[in-house]
């Protein structure tokens, strides 16, 4: 690689505020992956119920039904002051799960609550992120950047998920939740350091408009996904992956792990890793390659790609074939939704960036449903079957997807691959 290219790949940097939000994220990432390797196989092992372990899981979506509020909150108020409120949260409900740990009084109750209030809050922090570097980067470095912002997540969900696994294994709960708790807080005092809002310049499309309400804008931003085809188009895909792809490789994880496998915590954290590993490959290739994409195209062809892994995972009863289906899946993963991010941010209009991108955060709602059905179902008819289900499902509703919006988002000319 060239000079000017590494210096191209790492433009970003150049954006002072980015160089705070990178490691701001990265802290917040390491801590979410620790934290739900941690409480998962807290939760199996202390009620031995893959039930409680699905609800667990789900618990931690919760908040999906109220992303476009946050959404709504990061155009009015700006980013940055969000995510810092969201972090301080963050940081006081870890503290008190190690609070709960040290006086050994730790069980599943104080982990639910606990687990749902979080679930409040976390899934909007993701959007909330990516609004933030909308914000602050140039269009032209705005791919390369989100390749880049995605690597905290990637890389966390490989050194974080292993990381939480051994230090519960070495040190205990309570100093394991302890380092979650400093890491919250390095997060929060970083993103302290990231830009303010730039007040909205009125354009002859927005104008000088008058004062709106909370509720409006939200309103305004479901209207505006619902009549614009490539935008409904990629939240229905974005919906699908949820319900049928992540559950299978991500909640039911610690099940897997023991039940298939056979293995314990560590071998759980090597599964959850080499998903991500998959995934922080794909961000690196993003990083790298950031011009000639068509996003329509990449996220329709790697949500099958994603899907036919899943399928394959099914079916592996060998770890280390297990390992391998799992990094082509969060491979696929990654090539498939940060294009699917970059079409959704660069071609709504940068007044409605943060609802947009709340509403999509509104799609990950699938997730905690598929989590729920999946757990009855694999009592029922066993893990491979439920997932070949979930996986045949997933690939024939991405074809009609395809088929339904194809002027929209597979043809060359279409809005979203225009980019």
């Amino acid at each position: 690689m060239t000079t000017d290219a590494r210096g191209s790949v790492l433009a970003p940097f150049a954006v002072r505020s980015f160089r705070f939000q990178w490691p701001a994220d990265l802290a917040t990432s390491w801590s979410f992956e620790m934290e739900t390797l941690i409480l998962g196989w807290f939760i199996l092992v202390t009620t031995e119920s893959v039930l409680l372990l699905t609800l667990f899981a789900a618990l931690q979506y919760l908040g999906t039904l109220v992303a476009p509020a946050f959404g709504v909150a990061g155009d009015r108020a700006g980013a940055r002051a969000v995510l810092c409120a969201m972090r301080v949260f963050y940081m006081l409900q870890a503290a008190a799960i190690t609070a709960f740990a040290y006086f050994d009084a730790l069980g599943p109750m104080p982990v639910f609550v606990i687990s749902a209030l979080m679930g409040i809050v976390r899934p909007s922090d993701i959007a909330i992120r990516y609004s933030l570097v909308g914000e602050t980067i140039p269009g032209k470095q705005l791919v390369g950047a989100m390749g880049i912002s995605r690597t905290t997540t990637d890389s966390a969900r490989v050194a974080g998920a292993l990381a939480g696994a051994g230090l519960v294994a070495t040190l205990g709960m309570a100093p394991a939740y302890a380092a979650v708790t400093i890491l919250y807080a390095v997060s929060a005092l970083l993103t302290l350091g990231t830009a303010h809002k730039v007040k909205n310049i009125p354009t002859e499309e927005t104008g000088s408009a008058a004062p709106t309400t909370p509720l409006r804008d939200l309103l305004e931003g479901f209207s505006y996904v619902w009549r614009t085809p490539h935008l409904l188009a990629a939240m229905t895909l974005a919906v699908l992956v949820n319900f049928c792809a992540f559950p299978l490789m991500g909640g039911v994880l610690p099940y897997v792990a023991r039940e298939v496998y056979g293995t314990d915590q560590t071998g759980l954290g090597y599964l959850a890793a080499s998903f991500a590993f998959g995934a922080l490959v794909g961000s690196l290739v993003l990083s790298v390659n950031r011009r000639g994409i068509r996003p329509g195209r990449m996220m329709i062809g790697f949500t099958l790609g994603w899907f036919a892994a899943v399928v394959t995972f099914a079916w592996m009863d060998i770890f280390a074939l297990g390992l391998l289906a799992l990094m082509v899946g969060g491979l696929c993963q990654t090539l498939a939704l940060v294009p699917l991010s970059v079409m959704l941010m660069q071609t709504s209009h940068p007044r409605m960036r943060a609802r947009i991108l709340g509403v999509r955060m509104l799609a990950i709602y699938g997730l905690p449903m598929g989590l729920l059905a999946s757990g009855p179902l694999i009592e029922t008819f066993g893990f491979h079957a439920t997932a070949s289900g979930y996986g045949v499902f997933g690939l024939a509703a991405t074809v009609l997807i395809a088929w339904r919006w194809y002027a929209h988002v597979w043809r060359l000319d279409a809005p979203a691959n225009n980019i």
